[in-house]
């Protein structure tokens, strides 16, 4: 497999989406490559199918730019602490060797995005340490970088990223899951198909008046960032 310099986890497909497409699409048209991996197949979604779902994550990706998503099959709703499950992520996190991972915040009304989190905080540590075996025995990789973006929370983030310019780019990605978002006479009536994508968006509007732009996404890390300037403003 190709190295890549983002890897993004999700529980689930869309959760990426939610989150950090538009940081997804604006470093994608830069020419950087980036990954998707969504830890389960979503089985227990109250809308769409399996299929459906997997048809409408490959479009998404499509419009971000992204060439390679990928599932692991873990359970829904069953994403517990399990070495096979940490073994896996490692697996997929030493094959595409990234520069920066991410993952959902901690903090979130559904479990499987704090499980995810946590899954894929073990899994870069481990995939660092020489003596761990992975599914494919591979090389040890260490990330540079774990950031955290936000899915159903909204709390104060540690950066921004402008995604003014690619806004549109995410919505439309979110969009591709029509039977996620979009009522139909056989959906049924969840937070996500009542005004959920216009949420979105007005958090990352509220992000971007943070600090003057039109949008922003939030995100958070565990280190100190290191800017490269000083501090006003100027490039050293």
């Amino acid at each position: 497999m190709d190295k890549c310099d983002m890897l993004a986890f999700g529980a689930h497909a869309d959760d990426v989406e939610i989150g950090m497409g538009g940081t997804i699409a604006k470093f994608s048209k830069k020419g950087y490559n980036i990954v998707i991996c969504d830890l389960t197949e979503a089985e227990l979604s109250s809308n769409g199918t399996v299929e459906l779902r997997k048809k409408e994550a490959q479009n998404a990706a499509k419009i971000l730019g992204v060439n390679t998503r990928i599932q692991l099959n873990l359970p829904d709703r069953g994403l517990r602490m399990k070495d096979e499950y940490i073994k896996k992520i490692v697996t997929v996190i030493r094959a595409f060797r990234p520069k920066v991972v991410c993952a959902p915040y901690y903090e979130d009304r559904h479990p499987d995005h704090g499980n995810c989190a946590r899954l894929v905080d073990e899994a870069v540590f481990s995939a660092g340490i020489h003596k761990y075996e992975d599914e494919n025995k591979q090389m040890p990789h260490k990330v540079d970088e774990v950031y955290y973006y936000m899915i159903n929370g909204f709390y104060r983030p540690h950066f921004l990223i402008d995604i003014s310019e690619t806004i549109n780019d995410k919505l439309e990605s979110l969009r591709a899951y029509k039977s996620q978002f979009i009522k139909s006479n056989h959906s049924v009536e969840t937070p996500l198909t009542n005004g959920y994508i216009e949420s979105v968006e007005s958090r990352e509007r509220l992000f971007g008046k943070e600090r003057g732009l039109d949008f922003a996404e939030g995100f958070m890390t565990k280190k100190p960032l290191l800017l490269n300037h000083d501090m006003f403003g100027d490039e050293q």
